[in-house]
């Protein structure tokens, strides 16, 4: 599985754990930015890049991305401009497993500031990531259907 890592200022140290994180798990990670932290940056360049980098991959690879900002919100509606794409903003394991489960989600989208709330020792981003990275697609013919649809618009 190769995997798209982008964040803007919101999401920016968040992204740095989950580096380490993805690294420590053996998984391959592109850094798609912001590379600094840049206060005034703005997450669509990064949620554009990543869609890309998913898009352009080889689909043995399992291309993912996972985008973080402060909301999730603004990079899930970036990313889902993208035919193909499937973002989700997610906040909870049982979330990360419906996304991946049923609607075969590419991208993971994580609100920096539910998961990993500045001041508080709380890493339940761990959780929605492993669920996630780990939920495969079910496949179900309506599940495909679906996703088919979405794609025509």
């Amino acid at each position: 599985m190769k995997l798209f890592l982008g964040a803007d200022h919101g999401g920016y140290y968040l992204k740095e754990k989950l580096q380490a994180y993805l690294t420590k798990r053996g998984f391959e990670w592109e850094d798609v930015g912001d590379k600094e932290l840049d206060p005034n940056d703005d997450f669509p360049q990064f949620a554009q890049m990543a869609a890309t980098k998913v898009l352009g991959e080889d689909d043995a690879n399992d291309p993912r991305a996972i985008l973080i900002c402060t909301g999730g919100q603004g990079m899930a509606m970036a990313a889902n401009r993208f035919s193909g794409i499937r973002a989700a903003v997610i906040w909870d394991k049982f979330e990360a497993h419906e996304c991946r489960h049923d609607n075969d989600a590419n991208v993971l989208c994580l609100p920096a500031r539910v998961v990993d709330p500045p001041g508080e020792a709380r890493d339940n981003w761990k959780e929605i990531v492993d669920e996630w990275l780990d939920t495969p697609f079910a496949g179900a013919a309506r599940y495909i259907r679906r996703n088919a649809e979405l794609d025509k618009f």
